[in-house]
């Protein structure tokens, strides 16, 4: 490879600006650049910018990913972007906005009304790149085709379509797609004329041979080297030994071989941003932390792999940053709740209620994440009674006159409801634990996506009111946190299992800091829930782990009072901690591979 007539190599990290605080953005761009390489990659993803159809998009703020492509020329380094519209990288419906991939279209396609979509995404995405090229004065080398096509689908068509909308919109600069090294991926994912990049974790020997077979022309780049690796809720935490992850490194930039590395600093899946993967039909959601035991840490501290890779770049002289970022002493605060579960929801006004005989999905509610609170009210002959929910995605927690019979998930569907011959209030709370990154099942619908039946009935008339946790603003968290606490009792055990009203719903806590800095945040005996720092939702926490800190970077945090917020799905603990060091569960080697 040639850049300004002289030989050249792509060594790259990956960093996404979506997932490092903006203020952060600037000390990782020169972690990567002490790690010795010269250029960063980043997806951008869709549905950040864009979330709701009825919204332009946003590139203000977090969002503003011209100013973070132009932070990374300032510090010396090339760009690489890769604008999809697909992105996998365990973000939320691979970056594709869950109104899109709500209609009745095919994604990822030349289906019309796919490119329509894309393409109206694209005239507002592509100019912004285009502008920061290399021939026009900014940092932008090369841009990326879609991504890993050949993992999902064989239409050339599109990728054909894709590689098109680029150039029409500007892009002038080095254009390649990127696949898993096997034939039937780079047969449905490659372009003639663009170049071949392969991603794999392992076996970079076998790779070259199979791309310099199919273009003996072309340089070898491996456009994601998986030197970690992500994790699962309810799974151990996945780590990558130095010695497996530099060898490996070495087989690939051995004769010039270009490399990203993925991910070189991993970030924090903030929010409810974080995807899901499906094994044998089973829904397995990531972890907030997206560590993914890079060399760069999710709070920018240099590793041993770090130094490592440093090494084998070659890279010489001081470190313009430190091993690692200040952190605040550790720190334990009470937790005082302050509303109840079902309370605190109902005392924020949704921006929308449908009501309709069928309960309405997250999709037609326009929800990309959060919950949902279904309501009706069927009249229940005396006795004992099966309710069933058919089909829903993915777990709910049901209430009958606001006593609490169970949750129903893929697992559990029916429950035994008592009757009277009254009109009963039946309120099922419907979480969306993540939607699907990777596979041919990416854009499946949340909620209640079955009839509910009280035996063989179907219950109808449906109040479906959206709990958009993702988009509260402070005053709505205020809401939330000033409504009534339900009377003792209110939330009593059903058969399903135990749900105490003081047990659930939402919880403050006050953290004191002199200057603030980094930490890592727990929740000793809470069991399941969501946490905001100052009015930030800073993600999901989860009892069965593997993950139990979370990173709280340090631009989150104010001198003087610091209100963290808890909202408790099951049981609420009594303090929080905050923690000099992370705690993201019991390691498990792992390496990606292709057979």
């Amino acid at each position: 490879m040639y850049r300004n007539g002289l030989p050249h190599r792509i060594l790259s990290g990956a960093l996404h600006y979506f997932r490092v605080h903006p203020d952060l953005w600037r000390d990782r761009i020169r972690r990567i650049a002490d790690l010795g390489l010269n250029t960063v990659d980043t997806y951008v993803a869709w549905n950040f910018h864009q979330p709701r159809e009825d919204r332009p998009a946003d590139f203000d703020g977090w969002r503003d990913l011209e100013r973070f492509i132009r932070m990374v020329g300032e510090e010396g380094l090339d760009v690489i972007v890769r604008p999809g519209p697909y992105i996998c990288a365990e973000w939320s419906n691979g970056g594709l906005p869950a109104w899109i991939t709500g209609r009745d279209l095919a994604p990822r396609s030349s289906d019309p009304a796919f490119t329509s979509a894309l393409g109206t995404w694209f005239d507002e995405l592509i100019p912004r790149i285009a502008a920061l090229q290399t021939t026009r004065g900014g940092p932008v080398v090369a841009v990326q085709v879609e991504n890993e096509f050949g993992s999902y689908g064989d239409d050339h068509a599109y990728m054909r379509w894709s590689r098109d909308a680029l150039t029409e919109r500007g892009i002038e600069e080095l254009l390649f797609t990127a696949d898993g090294p096997t034939e039937l991926m780079l047969d449905g994912g490659s372009l003639p004329g663009t170049l071949m990049a392969a991603t794999l974790g392992s076996k970079p020997e076998a790779a070259r041979r199979l791309l310099a077979g199919r273009r003996p022309e072309e340089p070898f780049l491996v456009a994601e080297f998986w030197s970690g690796w992500f994790d699962h809720w309810g799974k151990k935490h996945h780590v990558r030994g130095v010695e497996s992850a530099v060898h490996t490194l070495r087989g690939i930039v051995a004769d010039g071989g270009g490399v990203s590395i993925y991910m070189a600093h991993g970030g924090t899946n903030f929010g409810l941003w974080a995807g899901a993967n499906e094994t044998d039909g089973r829904l397995e959601p990531v972890v907030t932390s997206y560590d993914s035991d890079a060399p760069i840490a999710e709070d920018g501290s240099l590793t041993p792999k770090f130094f490592a890779m440093r090494e084998v770049f070659g890279a010489e002289g001081p470190l313009r940053s430190p091993e690692r970022m200040p952190v605040l002493p550790p720190a334990r605060v009470p937790l005082a709740r302050h509303a109840g579960l079902l309370a605190g929801l109902r005392a924020v006004p949704p921006a929308n209620t449908r009501t309709a005989p069928r309960p309405a999905t997250f999709e037609q509610l326009g929800l990309d994440a959060g919950m949902v609170l279904y309501t009706a009210h069927p009249r229940i002959p005396a006795g004992t009674h099966q309710l069933t929910l058919s089909d829903v995605r993915d777990r709910a927690l049901v209430f009958a006159d606001g006593t609490f019979l169970g949750i129903a998930d893929a697992d559990s569907r029916e429950l035994p409801l008592e009757g009277t011959g009254e009109v009963v209030t039946l309120e099922i709370l419907v979480e969306n634990l993540g939607r699907i990154n990777y596979g041919p099942t990416v854009g499946g619908h949340k909620g209640l996506l079955g009839p509910v039946l009280v035996d063989r009935r179907t219950v109808q008339g449906w109040e479906s009111s959206p709990v958009a946790l993702q988009e509260w603003s402070d005053a709505e968290l205020s809401q939330a946190l000033a409504a009534d606490t339900e009377p003792p009792g209110v939330h009593a055990a059903g058969p399903s299992g135990s749900l105490a009203a003081e047990a659930t719903g939402f919880a403050v806590a006050e953290l004191h800091v002199d200057t603030p800095a980094g930490t890592f945040l727990a929740l000793p005996g809470s069991r399941r829930g969501f946490v905001w720092v100052n009015g930030f939702l800073l993600g999901r926490y989860r009892e069965t782990g593997p993950q139990v800190t979370l990173y709280c970077p340090a631009p989150l945090l104010r001198s003087g009072s610091n209100t963290i917020t808890v909202l408790e799905l099951e049981k609420l603990g009594e303090e929080v901690d905050f923690r000099e060091r992370p705690e993201l569960g019991p390691p498990e080697e792992y390496i990606e591979e292709f057979d």
